[in-house]
């Protein structure tokens, strides 16, 4: 089985994500900006049981602003590291925090609040895939 290793921005958490992402993409919703300070976030979706915390569990805290999202980050220097999604059974490791995981995205959600439009021929979805609980819609690029 594959093992990717990343951590915070000081290093004092360190996590390790196996085998492989069920997705990855990009989010453009105002909470992803705003929490990741960007004009998108790319996320990579991993099965929790394949999300480890391997070093520095004390200083990991989050911050649940609502049920889908329990983001979690450093308290030693702030990185932000990944964002749980209960209601989903899957926990986004943003792809920076892993960086010899190849990012290869597929899609990108939650297009309808973009504020940075991307023109790259992947999917781009209105709000969540329908199996997600989403409404499904795709929108033009």
């Amino acid at each position: 089985m594959t093992v990717h290793k990343g951590g915070c921005f000081c290093g004092a958490v360190e996590i390790e994500v196996h085998g492989s992402a069920e997705a990855m993409g990009y989010c453009h919703c105002s909470s992803c900006r705003s929490w990741s300070a960007s004009p998108v976030n790319a996320f990579t979706l991993w099965k929790p049981e394949n999300v480890k915390v391997t070093r520095g569990a004390e200083f990991l805290s989050g911050f649940r602003k609502s049920k889908m999202s329990d983001r979690q980050f450093c308290t030693k220097c702030g990185g932000h590291l990944m964002t749980d999604h209960p209601p989903l059974g899957l926990v986004d490791v943003y792809a920076a925090t892993i960086p010899t995981v190849e990012f290869t995205p597929g899609v990108h959600v939650n297009y309808a609040e973009t504020v940075m439009p991307m023109k790259d021929g992947l999917p781009k979805l209105k709000d969540f895939p329908a199996e997600l609980g989403g409404s499904g819609v795709s929108l033009p690029e």
